[in-house]
């Protein structure tokens, strides 16, 4: 790096070194003490290297969100992933995106102001192709979205927001809502034009169309969390994880799962011999259970409780006696060796 001397230090360094009481190495030293850091006032950085960072990593998470339901919803291959974020005026971002373009107004609840999602006209366009029955094949249209269309994506974008609140889950609740959707990008005058903002640039492909969707966040409105956005915070916060809300969310989830119930009377080791033989009439004992003995009820398939049999009307049912205690899996693992070496 360069440095620059001011007129008063080189005059110091010069009688010194002619009245000589310094030397030129030491003189050497002083210049390598001496640190000039450039700084723009027309363009100001305020987000941090590792700022920028952690918005990179919950964008790419938005990313993979994005590419798994827009696929589903268009049963077509889709493919989002980050490009670039970088931090720029809204004045070089409002310059850099064509016109006209689907660029939606974002309220950004519960944080103060407004956002900015930008579709490439050619993403658009395709998608728009696919959800009326097209192959989604790219064309060069380049006009503004009839009141068809703009409906249509509403529901696409209402959808993507959905993604980035999940995205951005481990910063903050966000609740991020569609206000309207313009077309000329000078009619999103959202903050003056030398406001800094952050933009995340995401590349997006559908079947074989390319383009480019723009996040765009000012300083104004993420400045409040803007302290949140650190890798410690981010990654302290994936590994907390448990509080009661995410808790309730798992409940709801494995509340609609279905698993197998098997009341099991007993069991018995046979060779195929001996089933291929089995034939009406037979009788087949079974081993270690006795008419006393109470059945075993398995959920999947692990022995959970004792129970016994009987009927519920006219329906055939089981009463629970006792729950089983819980065996570790290395157990089952040690017992199916021992009966294997048998």
């Amino acid at each position: 790096m360069t440095e620059v001397l001011s007129q008063d230090e080189i005059d110091q360094l010069l009688t010194a070194i002619s009245t000589g009481d310094t030397e030129p190495e030491e003189a050497q030293q002083v210049t390598e003490r001496k640190n000039i850091r450039i700084w723009d006032f027309r363009r100001p950085d305020k987000f941090s290297k590792e700022q920028i960072r952690t918005v990179s990593f919950m964008h790419e998470t938005f990313a993979r969100l994005t590419t798994t339901s827009l696929s589903a919803q268009l049963r077509s291959l889709v493919n989002v992933h980050v490009a670039s974020v970088d931090q720029l005026t809204y004045e070089e971002f409002i310059r850099s995106i064509p016109s006209p373009t689907a660029l939606a107004v974002i309220n950004m609840d519960p944080l103060k102001g407004s956002a900015i999602l930008e579709i490439d006209p050619a993403v658009t366009f395709s998608i728009i192709d696919r959800l009326f029955g097209g192959t989604g094949e790219g064309s060069k249209i380049n006009r503004e979205l009839s009141e068809i269309e703009r409906s249509v994506m509403e529901s696409i974008i209402v959808r993507i927001l959905g993604n980035m609140r999940e995205a951005w889950s481990q910063v903050i609740d966000l609740r991020p809502r569609l206000g309207q959707i313009e077309t000329n990008p000078q009619f999103a005058q959202i903050v003056p034009p030398t406001e800094m903002v952050v933009l995340v640039t995401l590349e997006t492909k559908v079947e074989d169309v390319e383009g480019m969707m723009n996040f765009c966040i000012p300083y104004l409105t993420i400045e409040p969390i803007i302290s949140k956005l650190s890798a410690q915070y981010y990654y302290s916060s994936i590994r907390r994880g448990t509080t009661t809300e995410n808790l309730n969310i798992l409940r709801e989830r494995l509340a609609g799962i279905n698993v197998a119930m098997v009341a099991e009377v007993g069991g018995i080791q046979l060779t195929m011999r001996d089933i291929l033989s089995i034939k009406k009439g037979d009788v087949i004992r079974l081993s270690n259970t006795s008419l006393n003995d109470p059945m075993v009820l398995k959920i999947g398939n692990r022995p959970k409780f004792d129970c016994r049999p009987g009927a519920v009307g006219n329906k055939i049912a089981v009463q629970v006696t006792r729950k089983i205690e819980d065996v570790d899996q290395t157990d089952f693992e040690e017992l199916a060796v021992e009966g294997d070496e048998e």
